[in-house]
């Protein structure tokens, strides 16, 4: 499947100027990447580089789109069957190596720690580390509550 195409907007709740992923490049189960463009026009720009704030966001972003997957109907690529909300419990540990200019492309890949399902949420680990040019900008372990909204 071709996820270069699914619409991003349509399975997380952010909305630009607050959306850092643009597309979702593989998804399954157990890990997930995805690509941000940084524009001008970013709210996490601070003269000409992507700062750290902007950094965790789009790791949190990429994070929660792993957990979320499992919330939706196999096969709905236009985000019809659930809704979600999600926030971060804890940050664990983060290590920052470089900060990103504006008109660069990052990649974003999480890794599933471990993860508890209940029927109200999901609580899990997950391990992010950003890149740009194969050179890694960010490592992190976050903790993350996803939750379907009725």
């Amino acid at each position: 499947m071709n996820f270069h195409h699914l619409d991003i907007k349509k399975f997380l709740p952010h909305r630009p100027p607050f959306l850092m992923v643009d597309h979702v490049l593989t998804i399954d189960d157990e890990h997930v990447s995805t690509s941000f463009t940084i524009k001008p026009e970013c709210i996490f720009n601070e003269d000409g580089v992507f700062n750290e704030a902007g950094m965790i966001e789009n790791a949190a972003q990429t994070c929660s789109s792993i957990v979320g997957k499992s919330y939706f109907d196999e096969g709905d690529l236009e985000g019809n069957s659930t809704k979600l909300i999600g926030f971060i419990s804890a940050i664990k540990k983060i290590n920052i190596h470089g900060l990103a200019k504006v008109g660069k492309t990052i990649t974003t890949k999480a890794y599933i720690k471990s993860r508890l399902n209940t029927d109200q949420f999901t609580m899990c680990a997950i391990e992010c580390y950003i890149t740009e040019d194969h050179k890694e900008l960010l490592s992190c372990e976050i903790n993350l509550v996803i939750q379907e909204v009725k």
